[in-house]
């Protein structure tokens, strides 16, 4: 009888899931095992809700945004200050009552935290993990899949925003996701030419944003294009969290539209008496998110699921497959948990020659 094998997503959706899952349900099931997708990530194994995955359910998957086998934000252990529920072992249950072999975790730094808790207390060890943000926030691999295909249609919408800006000679305050993180403000910044790029690792002054805007009106360059990361104020339209306890973000573009408004009205020259000075916002939000991947999400999402694969065979437990250069290697999961890439400086710097901040 064939071993079993479960899968789950968790977290937020991104482009190159299916990808993955295509690649875990190939190679697994040619190398003899069944393959058992849990529905919406955790909830699904707290419910006992799985299904089995066969070759004709993953054909052309990889094409395709989303996960087939849903997602969402469930933890099984209390998280601090969010949750004193731990239903772990109502987990475990379920999945030993399944007989299953392996989990294959794919998901980012909140849900590969349960994962390694899991293999830690040893109730259910073999679990193995596949790294999932599209902030690329996630400690010890060198990119995810999901992010090269949020950074181009991050860049798209800011070369869009360029003409319009520039017919209006408006201000466009650019929202982009990135709690913790700038990574994908920074390179959709770079690529689609911003004139600022504000990331919540490194401190700004609105001074200096006023500068830029002020230099580039004074000089015949009647419009200004700034790349934000949702993370880079602790501000939000709400203090709603989600049930890992991360506040809910969006809205720092808003803020930033109405202070750069009053301050354009108050300071700028106007051209002539009917001319209007505006700020305008826009929060690409779930935009990056959907969509199909672009090819290096789909080959990368591809080889990390079939990588994941060669971990259950090899019974190389309580690690994580991991992009290290151009090749697939296996992390400690608690090498990969409890904290977050961030954009280093010179990165910053990089970008700071292009920019006006």
């Amino acid at each position: 009888m064939a071993k079993k094998i479960g899968i789950l997503t968790g977290g937020g959706d991104a482009p190159g899931l299916n990808a993955v899952i295509r690649g875990i349900v190939v190679n697994g099931t040619k190398s003899g095992y069944e393959v058992w997708g849990f529905m919406d990530g955790w909830a699904g194994v707290l419910n006992g809700n799985a299904k089995k995955l066969i070759l004709d359910d993953v054909e052309q998957i990889h094409c395709k945004g989303g996960t087939i086998i849903g997602t969402s934000r469930t933890p099984i252990f209390p998280k601090k200050g969010k949750s004193n529920v731990d239903r772990s072992d109502e987990a475990v249950k379920h999945l030993k009552e399944m007989d299953l072999h392996a989990l294959i975790v794919i998901g980012g730094d909140d849900t590969q935290g349960e994962a390694d808790r899991l293999f830690k207390d040893q109730r259910f060890p073999h679990v193995v993990g596949v790294p999932k943000t599209i902030d690329n926030d996630l400690r010890s691999t060198d990119y995810t899949f999901g992010f090269n295909t949020a950074v181009q249609i991050a860049s798209e919408a800011i070369d869009r925003l360029h003409t319009t800006a520039n017919s209006h000679h408006r201000v466009m305050v650019v929202e982009i996701m990135g709690r913790h993180a700038g990574w994908m403000t920074i390179e959709a910044g770079m690529a689609g030419g911003a004139h600022v790029i504000l990331i919540p690792e490194t401190k700004y002054d609105m001074n200096d944003v006023y500068k830029v805007i002020k230099d580039r009106y004074e000089s015949g360059k009647g419009y200004t294009i700034i790349a934000v990361a949702e993370g880079i104020e602790e501000t939000s339209e709400s203090k709603e969290t989600d049930a890992f306890g991360n506040v809910k973000l969006g809205g720092v573009c808003e803020t930033l539209e109405a202070r750069i408004q009053e301050w354009m009205i108050e300071n700028l020259e106007k051209p002539y008496p009917e001319f209007k000075f505006e700020a305008r916002s826009v929060r690409l939000g779930h935009l990056q998110r959907g969509g199909s991947p672009t090819a290096f999400d789909r080959i990368l999402g591809t080889r990390l699921g079939v990588q994941a694969i060669e971990l259950v065979k090899n019974e190389t437990w309580g690690h994580m497959v991991s992009l290290q250069g151009t090749e697939i290697k296996a992390v400690k999961l608690e090498d990969a948990v409890g904290g977050y890439k961030i954009v280093p400086d010179y990165r910053h710097e990089e970008a700071e020659l292009f920019t006006g901040l």
